[in-house]
């Protein structure tokens, strides 16, 4: 009916405005730039983002990475006792993530363990991570869009009990396009922290006694054994959290398991006679 009206053709503004709006997002298709509504929304994303980085960033400067300090002050002083260099401690940090990983590679090197079997022991030790990836990953998917490929695997590298709790209770009250830069800022603050404190313990060796050692690394699993309780309302919670516990005191029972660990430590360096005594090296005196 349009355009029977106007003679067959289209009103001439009409015409001249969609033909304008045509050959300039043409242009900037081959010119590689970005609609104005597309720029727009980017610059307005971009605050966000930085202020998710931050914000997890923030909250990891409390009491996560005064927990996860503490525990690899005493895996620094126990890397040292090993034998291990500032670079190896370091590397395994980074590399494994993991206070029960590192102290496994630890106490197997310590046993003379072979290179497979350590690293399949350290692989099956990090075997707890899977359902904590398989959780999370799909939480940090960015809208339609998704996310690459790099941004997942950066984010599943830097899953850890600390990380993997914090960001499951925080993802519920923040957007989708948040959640990755949040993690991110929070996972570098917590690793940071980590790497630091483990230098540190290392560079204090002979200061702290062994049962303190054992038990600043014990710091971790009881920060992240808190969390979950205080985050457990539902039945299904509760329940897995008392049939760990269960499965916990029931493997201890079977395997105490840290003793003969500091044991092989020490004999491999000729240090075994302090650690022979039958009561820490503080409580000696009155044994």
């Amino acid at each position: 009916m349009g355009r029977l009206r106007h003679g067959g053709r289209a009103p001439a503004g009409f015409a001249a405005t969609g033909e304008t709006d045509r050959i300039s997002g043409f242009r900037r298709f081959r010119a590689g730039a970005a609609h104005p509504t597309q720029t727009a929304r980017s610059a307005a994303l971009k605050p966000d983002r930085c202020r998710a980085l931050r914000a997890g960033a923030r909250e990891a400067l409390g009491v996560p990475a005064a927990v996860l300090g503490a525990g690899f002050l005493g895996y620094g002083s126990l890397a040292a006792d090993a034998g291990y260099s500032v670079w190896l401690t370091l590397a395994a940090t980074f590399a494994i993530w993991a206070l029960p990983g590192q102290l496994v590679l630890m106490e197997m090197q310590a046993g003379g363990a072979a290179v497979a079997a350590t690293i399949l022991a350290v692989s099956l030790s990090a075997a707890r991570f899977l359902p904590m990836t398989l959780t999370l990953m799909p939480l940090m998917r960015n809208g339609s869009r998704g996310r690459r490929l790099w941004q997942f695997l950066l984010a599943a590298q830097l899953v850890s009990m600390t990380t993997w709790a914090v960001a499951m209770r925080r993802f519920a009250d923040m957007d989708v396009e948040s959640r990755w830069h949040y993690f991110l800022g929070f996972s570098a603050v917590c690793i940071g922290s980590a790497a630091i404190f483990a230098v540190i313990g290392q560079l204090l060796l002979g200061a702290l006694p062994p049962l303190a050692r054992f038990g600043l690394a014990l710091l971790t699993p009881l920060y992240f054994f808190v969390t979950l309780v205080g985050e457990a309302q539902s039945r299904t919670s509760i329940a897995a959290l008392v049939c760990g516990a269960a499965a916990a005191l029931a493997l201890h029972a079977i395997a105490p398991g840290w003793e003969p660990a500091r044991r092989r430590i020490h004999r491999r360096h000729g240090r075994l006679a302090a650690a022979e005594s039958p009561c820490p090296a503080p409580l000696t005196s009155g044994c």
